[in-house]
């Protein structure tokens, strides 16, 4: 039987009766209790919590309002690492019911663990992310993020079955199947990451088969930042509507944050899921409006409570209330990590601003790769870009003329001069899941 939670977040969908609406005033008073709660339990049963709180002279109870999370120590990724694997767990493992691992390219991989009520709070945002992208009961929703130890496609399948929708777990790869199970199953809308997306309108233009023609019509994407030039060419290209869904393995998975149909920043589920916006070099608090690195709380989870994680997505809570009547709090678009910056002779460079240059340019197509090298002890940058095929059908002045745009728009951006490198269409290999932007050979 499902839990109270879930079942009243069925009902979400509509406006009266969705937490997504409640009185500001209302929302803090929830907010503060399930702060309260989680910091004890963390306290009681996390002893890396405990001694950390310990070393601060702080006791759960001192937790008054909400301000006073200021005074409570951060977590970070290392953590979940140097605990290996169930060191951060607030349940005894017969309470737990699902484990999920994130992969990590050094080390020790994360672990996260979820109770029944864990499980059900997932689905219950899942739901409210899904309805608020405009996915209603009778929906086909195509699930092609991965299955398996990744939290993507399981959060996005519970939550569409929840839904009422009709889900098709096809998960990643395979392009071909995953377009004609689109066409015969009349999918009505599709889950994964942007950059595969754009992988299976590649493929589809390859096999004959019109993206605009089919009922077609929501992709929610996530999993890798991704710019509004990127979705503005997904929707010229499918005629779908894009939307950007936010969440972490170390939170909960999909489902913390998701735009609503109005694209004015994504609702954070506030009710479980407490912001706050940093300073990267400091951890000082900033005020709404203001640029910093995502903290977040997770503030009903059981199994493994995060308290004032460090994301290391770098973005700002939006002032002012979205036109959507929501009172949930915005984030704007995460374009960057803080952990993503390329450090290229002295200047700091996102592969955002890279992707959000190439596609202004006519004749690129929006897969493009970096590759770093050192040479004579220097670091060079080159950006290779995938051009249209006419493009390399044409006389070589276009060709130059595409190089020299290309080269003036990236200047320009990062301030910096680097390579670039024309290469044609499907040189660049596909994504079956997170885009691999950044090749580095450089050697230390």
């Amino acid at each position: 039987m499902m839990s109270s939670v879930l079942e009243s977040s069925v009902a979400d969908c509509h406006p009266a009766n969705a937490p997504d609406y409640m009185p500001v005033a209302q929302l803090r008073e929830l907010q503060l209790q399930r702060l309260q709660t989680v910091v004890a339990r963390a306290w009681h049963q996390v002893e890396l919590f405990r001694s950390r709180m310990d070393e601060r002279g702080l006791a759960p109870q001192e937790i008054r309002s909400l301000e006073d999370i200021g005074k409570l120590p951060f977590t970070v990724k290392s953590d979940l690492r140097d605990t290996y694997p169930f060191g951060l767990f607030a349940s005894p493992m017969k309470d737990v019911v699902r484990l999920h691992v994130s992969s990590g390219t050094t080390g020790k991989p994360i672990v996260v663990a979820y109770t029944k009520e864990d499980v059900d709070v997932w689905t219950s945002v899942m739901v409210r992310c899904l309805a608020g992208c405009g996915l209603h009961h009778g929906d086909i929703v195509q699930i092609a993020y991965g299955y398996g130890l990744f939290t993507g496609g399981l959060g996005a399948h519970y939550g569409a079955e929840a839904l009422g929708a009709t889900v098709v777990p096809t998960s990643g790869g395979n392009a071909d199947r995953q377009i004609m199970l689109m066409k015969d199953f009349g999918v009505t809308a599709i889950c994964c990451t942007p950059t595969y997306f754009l992988h299976l309108i590649d493929r589809a233009a390859e096999l004959g088969v019109e993206l605009k023609e089919l009922p077609l019509r929501v992709g929610v994407f996530g999993a890798e930042p991704w710019t509004d030039s990127m979705r503005r060419h997904i929707e010229g290209l499918s005629s779908i509507e894009a939307f950007d869904i936010y969440g972490l393995s170390e939170i909960i998975g999909p489902g913390v944050g998701c735009e609503c149909r109005r694209h004015q920043g994504l609702h954070i589920f506030e009710d479980h899921f407490y912001p706050e916006i940093v300073d990267p070099a400091t951890g000082e608090p900033l005020a709404d409006g203001n640029e910093g690195e995502l903290v977040l709380t997770t503030l009903s989870k059981q199994a493994m409570p995060m308290v004032r994680y460090r994301t290391r997505d770098i973005t700002m809570i939006l002032p002012g209330q979205c036109e959507c009547g929501r009172t949930l709090r915005r984030i704007g678009r995460i374009g960057r990590r803080s952990d993503d910056m390329l450090i290229i002779r002295g200047v700091n460079v996102f592969p955002s601003q890279v992707e959000a240059a190439l596609l202004e340019i006519e004749g690129t197509l929006p897969h493009y790769q970096i590759v770093l090298t050192r040479e004579q002890g220097l670091d060079e940058m080159e950006v290779q870009v995938e051009v249209t095929p006419r493009m390399f059908t044409d006389k070589i002045g276009a060709l130059q003329g595409l190089h020299d745009r290309l080269q003036g728009a990236l200047d320009h951006v990062l301030g910096i001069r680097v390579r670039v490198a024309l290469v044609e269409a499907n040189t660049i290999e596909r994504s079956q899941g997170k885009a691999r932007r950044v090749i580095d050979r450089r050697t230390s």
